[in-house]
């Protein structure tokens, strides 16, 4: 039976979600969940910036967006008095809206020119908020932020849980029906060959946008997720080097791929909370650099290509020892 990288892509997201739905019930931890939750706010932040690069895009300043939805969400809670589960969604649309602005400036910028420009305007966003914004967000300080589950309802860590998992899943199952639509037809055309879409009919100015303004979207949805979970925002949370987690994410589980994000996440959070737990502290971006490199070296197409790898490194052995055994066996 072949396993290809699709397989190992759908049965993982199946096994995922399983393990996901069945985790409150096979440990009782706080810690557990709450690392659980932060992995999923994760996923969504690097599936965002996955679908961004399945365009044929980079950006290096994607914690722009994340800290817009979040402040956005928690401002709009704050004035409006609705509820976070409203509010993070508005708060993501005004970072898409943000987005088609930046987008309208520099998409027509190639690959990694994109890239920089991304990552100047999330250094700018930053300073406005401790400097400009001060007032409205609290400068350094940061700002509190209302709770996506109140404190004072029984089992809120649970309800915020599986809340938090619908989002996730949601967020995964509307990517990929992006991907397998004509949209996502057509940023596979334009990343492949710009040249080839346009004479095919398609416009690459309007599908980068499009492209950029989902990806910011979904990255507005994982700030704002993030800081209704703790309750507290301030400035570090989506600091410029934020920007390169979501980036490591994809590249380690597969870019370009559904589940590439889902499985780079899970497994550097593991091994991050392991080396945290051994007392390990700066060592830590060390390590986790030379797995990226390794995993770059090894495995260009992420984790998920490991099935692939594995079968077509045991179809080389077979062919050499047929090679290497003795003419008349």
């Amino acid at each position: 039976m072949r396993f290809t990288r699709d397989d190992m892509g759908k049965y993982g997201i199946i096994a995922a979600v399983a393990l996901a739905l069945a985790l409150p019930f096979l440990s009782d931890s706080m810690f557990i969940l709450n690392l659980f939750v932060l992995m999923l706010i994760f996923i969504i932040f690097a599936s965002a910036w996955n679908l961004l690069a399945y365009s044929g895009q980079g950006s290096l300043g994607h914690a722009a967006f994340f800290g817009i939805g979040a402040y956005a969400s928690t401002l709009i809670a704050a004035q409006s008095g609705l509820s976070p589960f409203i509010t993070i969604f508005l708060g993501a649309a005004v970072a898409a809206f943000i987005g088609v602005l930046i987008g309208l400036t520099c998409v027509r910028l190639k690959e990694w020119f994109l890239a920089m420009v991304t990552f100047g305007f999330a250094i700018i966003v930053q300073t406005l908020t401790v400097s400009v914004l001060a007032p409205l967000t609290g400068g350094w300080d940061g700002i509190a932020s209302a709770r996506l589950v109140s404190p004072a309802i029984s089992g809120y860590q649970l309800i915020e849980y599986y809340a938090i998992l619908v989002i996730t899943i949601a967020s995964i199952a509307a990517i990929w029906y992006v991907m397998k639509s004509k949209v996502g037809l057509a940023f596979l055309a334009i990343r492949e060959n710009e040249l080839e879409a346009r004479a095919a009919g398609i416009d690459p100015v309007r599908y980068r946008l499009l492209a950029f303004a989902l990806s910011a979207y979904l990255a507005g949805v994982a700030g704002a997720l993030q800081i209704h979970h703790i309750g507290y925002l301030t400035p570090e949370l989506y600091g410029v080097e934020n920007s390169f987690w979501p980036i490591t994410y994809v590249i380690l589980g597969g870019l370009g791929t559904l589940a590439g994000p889902v499985v780079g996440t899970v497994v550097l959070t593991i091994i991050w909370e392991g080396l945290k737990a051994t007392g390990i502290t700066f060592g830590r971006y060390v390590i986790i650099g030379v797995i990226l490199i390794l995993a770059i070296i090894f495995l260009p197409r992420g984790l998920v290509s490991l099935p692939e790898e594995a079968r077509e490194w045991i179809r080389r052995r077979r062919r050499q020892e047929v090679r290497t055994e003795p003419a008349g066996n």
